[in-house]
């Protein structure tokens, strides 16, 4: 008797249509694409704030090669050019300063690489 009053209720539905919640438009649930980033379902998500590129908020038009202080803030240890999504830095600065740091390797004022020291022995050496 349960059963014929529950499918007697005109407000509930078995289809499918409707907000299901979470979901992407190819319908895959947790792809929203929001400000907010967090690995797997249920942990707390955090707000990563967006980073200014520095020379626009400065209005610097020109970065120059010479200037190796500043050069050595977009390379690793390594000497390796860091990409613009740790930079912060907008397309046009960041090709001024892969440009940039190009030359400065050329002119030998940066590294091409890092001097990396290592214990142990190299192979073809006694």
């Amino acid at each position: 008797m349960a059963m014929d009053q529950q499918n007697q209720n005109p407000h509930h539905h078995h289809s499918s249509g409707g907000y299901q919640g979470g979901g992407g438009q190819d319908g895959r649930p947790g792809d929203d694409r929001g400000g907010f980033r967090g690995r797997g379902r249920g942990k707390k998500k955090t707000f990563h704030r967006r980073k200014i590129c520095r020379f626009c908020a400065d209005h610097i038009s020109h970065v120059d090669y010479k200037d190796v202080q500043t050069l050595r803030q977009f390379i690793t240890e390594r000497g390796k050019i860091n990409p613009r999504r740790i930079n912060g830095n907008c397309a046009k600065h960041q090709r001024l300063i892969t440009k940039s740091i190009i030359r400065a390797r050329y002119m030998a004022l940066l590294p091409y690489t890092a001097m990396v020291t290592s214990s142990a022995p190299h192979h073809g050496q006694p």
